[in-house]
């Protein structure tokens, strides 16, 4: 027992806080305890009665759905709906956020932001040291320039393109004033200015001369030369007597960027936690990034190697002063959503709203960087990013969360921010009401296609047979979903105080694809977007080179086309498919779904490079099963394909994923013994039990069968 009779803690949850998280905050266990149970008390019953509003809005709309199946689409009745039965609320009166005491990575700067599950302290560590990234590895590892090479020697002919590359983004990032970046012999600092001696016996300036930063090692022979350009850094590195800089004229061995400015480290869809143990070890990778004190030992290459957090980066300024730079990213961290219940604690003999735990625990984990050296956040704050809430009263039910965490852990007001995930429908179109309920601590709004697309289809679900997943990207309410975003946010005040992102690029060994096409994030005026690796932010780094995002925002026009009434366009279709589309569409759906779902159960894996239908790696997380589960549920529903199609089509699915994990010693094949295998069962439920699913939420059935998976081991 812990403050009371009435509040009951599993103990590795309860030997966790009272003697790792605890110890060196100031804080007793008593009234941590307390505290919790007071913040259970209050929040319980109105997080409830927000869930059951959820499920009574759901049914109304799936009856208004039905009784106009088949109807030409009045959006304007529909609005009038929505707006009677309390989906859409009144819009507030134009204002700005006031949100203060953020750290410019956040509020001003723009450039790329990492999601990694905070399951895994290596990948955790990977995204916090993610802040700066070798463009000279990212091009020559992958196939940003040309096809990925075997492993063997270095190929000198690849070698030489990465560096003109990497020569070229130099002119165009921070030009000389005469010549080029591919003619330089020698890099130096004469009276504060860099000078650039060049192959033919001249010497040039910097165009722009208040590009140079700084610089480390002697002026007359730096080993590093800082250049700065759209708020971010770049350093080549100057080292003759490594095996790359001893080839070069200059001595150049790699030209490094500043990367992942932000990383969110996760403890909801990206990780499988489903008891208190399992939670522990997420919490304590974040006690560890928030103490500064994390690692992890790994065989690599044949040997032993153990990775920590990177340290800053000093430089010598142009006046002679110290320069100090981050070494590492500032993090952010994903809590679970409101709908989350666990059992790691109850009250009253009943578990909890899990938010609240992650809460609780989450903030008083980052004390250790408040009151420490504040290697994170140097403006003190915390930050918070919240999933899955729907409409403006479950944003300020969130905050008032955060309010009596503040109080019960002795913060003052707003010290923790909050990110607010635009990933379900009835946030998207009361999102100018979202985000004036959290107007004092928001610090982020973002988009992403999965989970924003299967709520898009579980609200609709009665309304007729949804396109095909791949035709989703050109449905008129998507291009308004994305636009309001941004409009609603910059018109709101984010400029300079908090992000506007952008989603995921999935598919991690892509990066020539990503280079072409992720270029459009940062056009559209958003200050930050999701990649999946290191090397992947390295790359996106690029394009906040190539894009300022504060001179898009200020010729921006703004969208009086993303109307209310495109962002409510419906994605049914108008037209049936050939037997041979349907079945395209079901191989790659279930394909993908029984690849993630097979780990989640069986490992705890709770995101994976997973490999598609055509053996493609696709980093995957919970929101591919909700999309993917849920389409498959509004296909069988309207009757496009049959129950035995589908259920044939796991079988055969399932042979696939087997033979593509077959070199994993660790994995159990799901076939010949279909009804043995907890993972398969827990794909079927996912489709067949999906409309039922609340929002077509995968959580509740991949919670259960993990639990049961883990049951019959023990």
């Amino acid at each position: 027992m812990s403050s009371s009779d009435r509040l009951h803690v599993e103990a590795v949850l309860r030997a966790f806080v009272e003697n790792e998280v605890l110890p060196g905050t100031g804080l007793s266990a008593n009234r941590f305890w307390t505290g919790l149970e007071r913040i259970l008390t209050d929040f319980g019953p109105k997080n409830a009665e927000l869930m059951e509003t959820r499920n009574r809005l759901q049914k109304e709309i799936d009856a208004w759905n039905r009784d106009r199946r088949g109807a030409s689409a009045d959006v304007d009745a529909q609005i009038r709906f929505l707006m009677e039965i309390g989906y859409l609320t009144t819009e507030p009166a134009d204002f700005e956020i006031s949100t203060e005491g953020v750290d410019p990575e956040i509020s001003t700067l723009a450039g790329p932001q990492l999601v990694v599950p905070l399951s895994n302290p290596r990948y955790a560590l990977n995204a916090a040291n993610a802040r700066w990234g070798s463009l000279y590895d990212a091009l020559y590892g992958t196939d940003a320039l040309a096809p990925p090479l075997p492993p063997g020697p270095y190929n000198a002919v690849r070698g030489a393109g990465v560096i003109a590359f990497a020569r070229d983004m130099l002119d165009k990032m921070a030009p000389l004033a005469k010549g080029g970046h591919a003619q330089a012999v020698r890099y130096q600092i004469v009276g504060g200015a860099l000078q650039v001696r060049l192959v033919n016996g001249e010497t040039a300036d910097l165009a722009d001369p208040q590009q140079l930063a700084g610089w480390r090692g002697e002026a007359d022979a730096p080993t590093g030369v800082l250049l700065k350009h759209n708020g971010l850094h770049a350093e080549i590195i100057i080292d003759p007597s490594h095996p790359i800089g001893r080839d070069d004229p200059a001595g150049v061995c790699d030209v490094q960027l500043e990367s992942a400015l932000t990383a969110i480290q996760d403890c909801e869809d990206s990780v499988a936690a489903v008891d208190a143990e399992e939670k522990v070890e997420v919490y304590r990778t974040w006690l560890g990034l928030m103490k500064g004190d994390l690692s992890a030992t790994f065989a690599k290459g044949g040997r032993t190697e153990t990775r920590r957090l990177d340290p800053d980066r000093n430089f010598t300024t142009p006046e002679g002063a110290t320069l100090r730079l981050r070494g590492r990213a500032v993090l952010l961290v994903r809590n679970v959503g409101h709908h989350m219940i666990s059992d790691a604690v109850t009250l009253d003999g009943r578990a909890v709203y899990e938010t609240v735990i992650d809460a609780m625990v989450t903030v008083a984990s980052a004390l250790h960087d408040l009151n420490g050296g504040r290697a994170n956040s140097a403006a003190g704050a915390i930050y918070v990013v919240k999933p899955k809430l729907h409409g403006p009263a479950e944003v300020a039910l969130a905050v008032s969360l955060f309010d009596q965490v503040e109080d019960a852990l002795g913060l003052a007001r707003n010290t923790v921010k909050l990110g607010i995930m635009d990933e379900e429908r009835r946030t998207s179109v009361n999102l100018k009401a979202c985000i004036h309920a959290a107007r004092e601590r928001v610090v982020f709004i973002n988009t992403g296609f999965l989970d924003r697309t299967g709520d898009e289809i579980h609200t609709d679900m009665e309304l007729g047979p949804m396109v095909r997943k791949a035709a989703m990207k050109g449905q008129i309410w998507l291009d308004a979903y994305e636009k309001r975003n941004v409009d609603i946010g910059l018109a709101t005040g984010f400029n300079d105080r908090a992000q506007i992102g952008k989603g995921m690029w999935a598919a991690p060994d892509q990066m020539a694809a990503m280079l072409r096409d992720k270029i459009g994030h940062p056009r559209t005026g958003a200050s930050t977007a999701w990649v999946p690796s290191p090397t992947a932010a390295t790359l996106h780094a690029l394009h906040y080179h190539q894009v300022d995002v504060a001179a898009v925002r200020a010729a921006m026009p703004r969208h009086p086309d993303a109307r209310l009434a495109d962002l409510l366009s419906a994605p049914v279709s108008a037209s049936n498919w050939n037997p041979a589309e349907v079945q395209e569409e079901l191989d790659n759906n279930i394909q993908g779904l029984l690849g993630y779902v097979v780990r989640w159960v069986d490992q705890g894996v709770g995101c994976s490079k997973v490999p598609d239908i055509f053996d493609v790696g696709l980093m995957e997380d919970r929101a591919t099963l909700r999309i993917s589960s849920q389409h498959i549920a509004n296909w069988l529903h309207h009757g496009v394909c049959t129950e035995a199609q589908v259920r044939e089509t796991f079988r055969r699915m399932a042979l696939v994923v087997d033979r593509q994990n077959s070199a994993d010693t660790a994995y159990r094949p799901m076939a010949p013994d279909y009804e043995g295998s907890i993972a398969y069962q827990a794909a079927l439920d996912l489709v067949f039990q999906g409309r039922e699913q609340p929002n077509g939420y995968t959580e509740f059935i991949l919670h259960r069968r993990r639990r049961e998976l883990k049951s019959a081991l023990s």
